[in-house]
């Protein structure tokens, strides 16, 4: 009777394992097949006992029940340097960082892409390499330095495993691709009642060809004898990705800030950029192009200025320090209608990962004009530091 029932739940896996060879999902074939083979050598001494003959029954129904439902779920997997492997479903790889999910964790696992030998997935994926090329498809490894994308332009695309910079889960639709961060602040000193808010936020979307990106930043600050600061700003950018990590792009930013006596700025821009480096661990990047600049002040008393400007600029993105990443960008706007005239802006985040998606940030701001308006400085700076949960 239990040699019996045995054979039918080996029977059916087998039934699994026709199933796993027509997905040509090499990886589960060899572990299943394993399975099979030491229940066969096995059984004999399990048979001789009658509680372990119970036992037995029991975990040959469950397998029997649900072995089918978990091949289903667990579609991708990975072996890593050490001879281990995991079975789920890839989710994203981003900054040298895979998460994958699987049914026997409640919490995502993350792993590093260069721990990483083959994989194998299912799964359907925005992928984008060094170069800047972009696909969408599945991927499967050809041997442990190399990987093949299998493209839904029928393409067979072999490359470096390491190549590989971006996986992004689109069996998801719409929400896999989009990202967004928020982090909050507050200072408080008991010397002249010092109090001080502020926010940053992010908020993205990526495809296969463009991205848009959206931010909101906000400051406030009050003490006692001293004006109350305001600080706002935010922006949207938009980006199309061209071959070979070209991108034209346009954006639109304002800033409000009491202590410049700007009550509005809003500026416009048309240019071009390029990634020089764009890998694992780090993207470093220029652009450059024209700026549309329009000020109006506080004071009724200070006119208000538009100008035409060139802006250069370029940003570093570090992440390869295990949880920490670095962020720095510098910008000039030398200004083509205003003789003399020029801007710049600096920022430095440094960004702490937690469990859960959430983090610690540093940063700082610092904005230059060396023709603010009368009774302005001509420089203005922010730190903050918040904590924040990311998407």
């Amino acid at each position: 009777m239990w040699k019996l029932i045995l054979n039918i739940c080996i029977a059916f896996k087998i039934n699994n394992i026709k199933l796993l060879i027509e997905q040509n999902d090499a990886f589960n074939v060899l572990h299943w097949l394993k399975f099979i083979i030491e229940l066969k050598e096995n059984s004999y001494n399990l048979f001789n006992d009658n509680k372990t003959k119970m036992k037995y029954f029991f975990i040959s129904i469950f397998l029997l029940l649900f072995s089918t439902q978990i091949i289903k779920a667990q579609s991708d997997s990975l072996i890593f340097k050490n001879g281990n492997y995991i079975v789920g479903k890839i989710k994203t790889l981003d900054r040298n960082i895979l998460k994958i999910e699987t049914d026997y964790s409640d919490d995502d696992f993350t792993i590093e892409w260069d721990g990483i030998k083959e994989i194998y997935t299912e799964t359907y994926f925005l992928i984008t390499v060094t170069d800047g090329s972009r696909y969408n498809g599945h991927l499967k490894s050809t041997s442990p330095d190399k990987v093949a994308i299998l493209t839904d332009e029928s393409q067979n695309i072999e490359l470096n495993r390491m190549d590989i910079v971006i996986l992004d889960d689109i069996d998801q639709g719409f929400w896999s691709q989009v990202y967004a961060s928020v982090d909050l602040g507050f200072d408080l000193t008991k010397a002249n009642n010092f109090r001080q808010f502020s926010m940053r936020s992010n908020l993205g979307y990526i495809a296969k060809r463009w991205q848009l990106d959206a931010n909101y930043n906000n400051l406030f600050s009050k003490q006692d004898e001293v004006d109350d600061i305001k600080r706002i700003d935010g922006g949207l950018t938009f980006k199309y990705f061209l071959p070979h990590d070209w991108y034209p792009l346009a954006s639109v930013d304002f800033l409000s800030n009491t202590e410049q006596q700007l009550d509005l700025r809003t500026t416009g821009k048309l240019g071009m950029g390029k990634y020089v480096i764009h890998t694992n661990k780090s993207y470093w990047g220029f652009s450059a192009g024209a700026n549309y600049n329009n000020e109006n002040y506080t004071l009724d008393s200070i006119p208000d200025r538009e100008s035409w400007e060139g802006f250069m600029g370029t940003e570093l993105n570090l992440f390869n320090f295990g949880d920490l990443s670095l962020l720095t960008s510098f910008t000039a706007y030398p200004s083509f209608t205003e003789s003399g005239r020029w801007r710049a802006d600096y920022k430095f985040d440094a960004k702490y990962d937690l469990p859960l998606d959430f983090y610690i940030k540093f940063g700082f701001t610092l904005n230059y004009d060396n023709r603010p308006a009368p009774g302005s400085p001509e420089t203005d700076y922010i730190l903050h530091t918040g904590f924040g949960w990311e998407w």
